[in-house]
């Protein structure tokens, strides 16, 4: 998947609809920011920063301050594939970032979705 158009998107773009998600099913930004702050160690001041350079996923991705060491404990489908199974490691960020989002829509329980 070497040079996916997903790459070259700004997270920016994408974290509107994050938000959006969690919102619609009676979620907040804030549970939003705790699961991309557990799986990139980006703080709220970091995710301003990236918002407001309209940083692309790539870029997020390998600036990421400290990439949490137990995503690989994130299994499950999304977008039609396993994210366990995913062989390129930034579409695999990508789609363990994807996952948490939607465990937090989903309602399930913060320790859970943290791997806690």
């Amino acid at each position: 998947m070497a040079g996916h158009r997903i790459f070259t998107t700004s997270f920016a773009s994408i974290y509107p609809h994050y938000v959006a998600k969690a919102e619609r099913k009676g979620h907040t930004k804030d549970e939003v920011d705790q699961v991309i702050s557990w799986l990139t160690g980006y703080d709220d001041a970091g995710l301003e920063k990236v918002i407001a350079d309209e940083t692309d996923l790539e870029t997020f991705f390998a600036e990421a301050p400290d990439f949490n060491p137990n995503a690989e404990l994130i299994t499950g489908v999304i977008c039609g594939h396993r994210v366990e199974d995913i062989e390129d490691p930034l579409m695999q960020k990508i789609r363990y970032m994807d996952k948490l989002v939607d465990e937090v829509a989903k309602g399930k329980k913060m320790t859970s979705i943290l791997r806690g």
